[in-house]
């Protein structure tokens, strides 16, 4: 089965939104905190992970799910919130800790949370594993055909998070989908020296659920496989658990002096950078035009720069407001 034209334009735009909003984001993290490194200065304080080089994974499940479907991320969430639609102005401005954020300027970047679409994220490991479990369990219930995807770090398939939500989830035929993000680091871990085996994907079989891997951060390979997982989920077969060999380009925070990868591995990682080959790829197929490749660069480019203007000329929270919007 052939993938639209649409879906592959619309993939890779927004791999050019996601990886321009990151790197906004990191230049405007950085610019307060130099040259000695203060965390806590500057228009964004505090922790940052940012997702370039994994935004295939977001965007090769993103044209498979439809609205009311539910999604999970992780502490590295950028990509995958961009990837489902949230409101960018919005989650911009609640990175900023701006009064107009999702959260009131109260979760920050690793708390974004939207009833429309339907996602939240959360800076616990493996956190979001039961949450997506839990909100297929309400869509069987409910007689309703959305799925839930979870999305998760290879360091996750470690906690119990993980085989409780993929036991229930099997055990109740949940619409529920896994989806690790094996980027080949639990921080500073290499995967091998934590990991019994080296691909995640195969505990599905203890479970009694399919498993997939995907070995290249190929967006056309995620898009076909998610398209399959997502299609028997919805149609009541129950859950699956996809693995994508991702690239995460930079250091796991922003401030990682990033010690523990070799040159050679991060040079190597540049030189398969999949928004590059990606791109490349549809203009050789076809698909896009060189001059239509640069326009959705200007296009992506100016929505994201619009989204920090908006944040940064919006509102600080009032003081007097720390208790309101929150849970008492």
């Amino acid at each position: 089965m052939e993938i639209p034209r649409e879906h592959l334009v619309d993939m890779y735009s927004t791999m050019v939104k996601i990886r321009y909003f990151e790197e906004r984001i990191r230049e405007i993290y950085f610019a307060d905190k130099l040259p000695a490194f203060d965390i806590a200065a500057g228009e964004v304080p505090g922790e940052m992970h940012l997702a370039a080089g994994q935004e295939p994974v977001a965007v090769g499940v993103m044209p498979h799910l439809q609205r009311g479907d539910a999604i999970t991320a992780t502490h590295r969430p950028h990509h995958v919130a961009i990837a489902q639609g949230l409101d960018l102005k919005k989650m911009t401005a609640e990175i900023f800790g701006k009064d107009t954020g999702l959260g009131r300027g109260k979760g920050g970047h690793m708390h974004l949370f939207s009833t429309e679409p339907n996602f939240g994220c959360s800076g616990i490991i493996a956190e979001g594993m039961p949450v997506a479990t839990g909100a297929a369990l309400a869509f069987k219930k409910l007689g309703k055909d959305n799925v839930a995807i979870s999305f998760f770090g290879e360091g996750a398939a470690n906690q119990g998070a993980f085989h409780e939500s993929l036991n229930l989830a099997a055990l109740w035929n949940l619409p529920v989908v896994f989806v690790c993000e094996d980027n080949a680091f639990a921080i500073s871990v290499p995967k091998e020296a934590s990991t019994a085996i080296p691909d995640n994907s195969d505990r599905a079989s203890a479970y009694g659920m399919p498993g997939v891997l995907v070995p290249d951060n190929d967006p056309v390979a995620v898009y076909e496989v998610a398209r399959e997982a997502i299609a028997r989920a919805r149609a009541g077969d129950g859950p699956s658990l996809i693995e994508v060999k991702t690239d995460r380009l930079w250091g796991h925070f922003e401030g990682d002096a990033d010690a523990y990868r070799t040159d050679d591995l991060k040079t190597a990682m540049t030189n398969r950078d999949a928004m590059v080959t990606f791109g490349d790829r549809l203009v050789d197929e076809g698909v896009l035009a060189a001059a239509e490749r640069a326009s959705i660069t200007v296009t992506m480019h100016s929505e994201v720069d619009e989204a920090i203007d908006f944040a940064r000329s919006s509102p600080v929270p009032k003081p007097e407001d720390a208790l309101l919007h929150v849970f008492a």
